[in-house]
């Protein structure tokens, strides 16, 4: 018997060691969520590929791989080393390396400024749940901030307008209050939006693009 348990145990350890017995990190689907861990990013190796949506991975927007949240969630993602945040959105299935919650793209590592450390300690806060797991296929926009505050929206509204068209601010209600999502044009093509959030970054701003229509 006692031979028994030893073999029990050990097989137990061996498969933990290689990843292959242990529990998925979980957070609940509803807005204000949260969990917390370590996060690391992934970049040019996997560019162009296919992720678990179906959608083309592109290092550049956004996007992040979750093993949990429904795909499309949109969560706010917390350095905690730094303090600073992101926002993207759950489009992939992962990391896969124990003890990670959230593999994060490029352009999000970059925005928490974890590029050279390679992983950082996060939060990570579901902000909305999209309403169904399908892509945008219509008309999408560049959100460029969420505020529970309405002047604070209004006055990045007035601001951007100084630079762009089509600035808008969207007013969305969830479990969490109500959110004012300051937004840029609308556009047929995901293309154009990218670029349009390509022209926002470099002042500052965290860019997403969403579906035109839904409030992420």
């Amino acid at each position: 018997m006692r031979w028994r348990l030893v073999v029990v145990v050990g097989l137990s350890t061996i498969l933990a060691g290689c990843g292959l017995f242990r529990s998925r990190p979980t957070i609940e689907e509803r807005p204000g969520a949260t969990q917390t861990g370590v996060a690391s990013w992934y970049g040019p190796g996997f560019h162009g590929n296919n992720t678990s949506s179906g959608e083309v991975y592109d290092q550049n927007e956004l996007t992040a791989a979750h093993q949990t949240l429904p795909l499309g969630t949109l969560v706010s993602v917390s350095n905690l080393d730094n303090g600073r945040q992101v926002e993207v959105r759950v489009n992939d299935r992962g990391p896969f390396a124990k003890g990670r919650i959230i593999d994060l793209s490029y352009a999000a590592a970059r925005a928490l400024d974890m590029i050279g450390p390679g992983t950082a300690n996060v939060r990570v806060e579901v902000v909305g749940a999209s309403r169904s797991n399908r892509l945008p296929t219509s008309a999408y926009a560049v959100q460029v901030g969420s505020f529970s505050d309405h002047d604070n929206a209004l006055r990045l509204k007035t601001t951007l307008a100084r630079r762009f068209d089509g600035v808008y601010v969207a007013t969305s209600d969830g479990n969490a209050g109500r959110f004012y999502r300051v937004r840029l044009g609308r556009f047929n093509r995901r293309e154009d939006a990218l670029r349009t959030a390509r022209a926002v970054v470099p002042l500052g701003l965290t860019a997403i693009i969403v579906e035109d229509g839904v409030s992420p």
